[in-house]
């Protein structure tokens, strides 16, 4: 009889195998976010227009998510194993490629191979550590791959920033051949995988292209949304429709399959579902956050690209203890008890945020990175660890994939979202405080004739410099309460989160089953 991965027993140092797998999943998570700085001295390079640049980020995510959900079959069909070298020997080529760009179009089609390598690593390394920790241990193997997928989107754009700084945008890419290399080296030295036979499952080629179709169009949407004034433009619309036509169509064909290339029913799993959808939450507040919190240090506070990293890194490295000590923790306290932990958390964190101001200290600063760190420390292993916690061994590789994919589009729809109202929010704010600088007043006269005694004897015109100089402060002010008005928007979707925990059920009772693993 045929022996599916499921069967087979990942094997070697757990130590190494670990510390590729860290390596990978933070590199190819970096990826996602780490360009976005990069995007004006690419588009300076290449001479191309502005709105021709987004297809660098847009073809990497395109691919990307297309390649998560399919992360199950791809398993069965080549091993774990197999499956994980072969995605990072295409991510690291691809990414060499990149940096060898001599175009737009080829900088974008080497983007999207590099998306098709990025999009396996994090589910494959996840399936490979709880493949290969025993189940006391799975917490542990949970909390190293949430290094990588938490830490990954708040370093990537100052780190990104910091390495234009000191060289140029090529570095972004170039970055990830030693530490590629250097995974692999480790991989093929000790990944092992013991009486694996390959699935017959043949690849569902009308199944695949609508999942490729659907995916890739609704990445399209949100991508170019907010630059194209969202269902003003007929391409939006007719990528919406598409998009939701194929990934209905997919959904219901899978379901009726006997052999589904991708499994929706462990959607019927109560604990799954409803981890799933804080998962989502959790994405979306994640990059919508991170895109508002270094535009805010970049624009609010004029900090440099290398002022945000090193802002970053004082409040992100408690993730580096803190992480490994709830992977310990995880099977002894109430994994509910841990998220709910999170959740305050991370809602502290946002509605601090909400109330800054460009006075604001840099301890507020990293107190927002430190409490929001340490909330989705207590957040990501207990919520993968319960997702899974009644999935049989046979489905974890779909499961996990699924579980990425959620967190991923609630990535996206955060990035759309957050960057859509925050337009919005200045131009609405702009409006209101125009409204209150009405001229002949007694407050504006007495405001300009307070700068026009600053600014006395500097200027040709002080009057004329006065003006200005209030209109700066409104538009400040206008920007301001657009970035708090974006976090507290987050702060209270993510609190919701708390009456999806409720649901939940505890886990306690089963842990993942490792048999036929070891």
């Amino acid at each position: 009889m045929t022996q599916s991965i499921t069967e087979a027993k990942v094997t070697g140092s757990k130590l190494w195998i670990t510390i590729a797998a860290m390596m990978a999943s933070l590199m190819a998570v970096l990826d996602i976010s780490i360009v976005n700085v990069a995007l004006n001295d690419i588009r300076s390079s290449f001479s191309v227009q502005l709105d021709q640049i987004a297809w660098v980020s847009t073809g990497y995510m395109m691919a990307n998510i297309v390649v998560i959900p399919m992360t199950g079959w791809f398993q069965r069909k080549f091993g774990v194993k197999n499956y994980f070298i072969y995605s990072l020997i295409i991510f690291t080529l691809a990414s060499l490629l990149c940096a060898f760009s001599w175009n737009l179009t080829s900088l974008v089609v080497f983007r999207i191979l590099q998306g098709m390598g990025g999009g396996a690593i994090i589910p494959t390394a996840s399936t490979i550590l709880i493949s290969r920790y025993p189940k006391e241990e799975q917490g542990m193997a949970q909390a190293f791959i949430g290094l990588g997928a938490i830490t990954g989107p708040l370093l990537g754009p100052s780190l990104g920033g910091y390495l234009i700084d000191i060289s140029s945008w090529h570095m972004i890419f170039l970055i990830n051949i030693p530490v590629g290399i250097v995974a692999l080296i480790i991989l093929l030295k000790n990944l092992k995988e013991e009486n694996f036979f390959p699935s017959k499952q043949k690849l569902d080629k009308y199944g695949f292209l609508l999942l490729a179709v659907g995916l890739a169009s609704l990445q399209y949407v949100l991508e170019e949304g907010n630059r194209n004034d969202w269902f003003e433009s007929p391409i939006i619309v007719l990528f919406s429709i598409l998009s939701l036509a194929c990934l209905v169509t997919i959904v219901f064909q899978q379901l009726e399959s006997k052999e589904p290339m991708i499994d929706f029913r462990v959607f019927k799993n109560r604990n799954y579902i409803l981890c799933t959808s804080i998962n989502f939450i959790l994405g979306t507040t994640l990059f919508g956050g991170s895109f508002l919190f270094s535009l805010y240090c970049g624009t609010v506070m004029n900090y440099t690209p290398l002022d945000i990293g090193i802002l970053f890194l004082k409040g992100c490295f408690i993730q580096l203890l803190i992480m490994p000590l709830i992977g310990k923790i995880v099977n002894i306290i109430d994994k509910r008890l841990l998220i709910g932990v999170g959740i305050i958390l991370v809602f502290i964190s946002l509605w601090y945020n909400s109330h800054l101001n460009h006075f604001s200290s840099q301890f507020d600063l990293v107190f927002v990175l430190f409490a929001r760190s340490i909330g989705l420390s207590f957040l990501f292993v207990p919520l993968s660890v319960t997702a899974i916690s009644f999935v049989e061994p046979k489905g974890i590789g779909n499961a996990i994939g699924l579980f990425n994919l959620t967190r991923e589009l609630g990535g996206s729809i955060g990035l759309a979202w957050m960057s859509t109202k925050l337009v919005n929010h200045i131009k609405e704010y702009n409006n209101i405080l125009n409204t209150h600088v009405i001229e002949g007043s007694f407050q504006l006269n007495y405001q300009l004739k307070m700068m026009e005694h600053m600014i006395y004897g500097k200027v040709d015109n002080t009057y004329k410099a006065a003006e200005q100089m209030l209109q700066n402060r409104v538009s400040l002010q206008a920007t301001i309460e657009s970035f708090n008005k974006g976090f507290l928007t987050l702060a209270l979707v993510f609190l919701l989160s708390i009456i999806i925990l409720i649901l939940i059920q505890n886990p306690k009772k089963r842990v993942i089953s490792s048999e036929g693993f070891h």
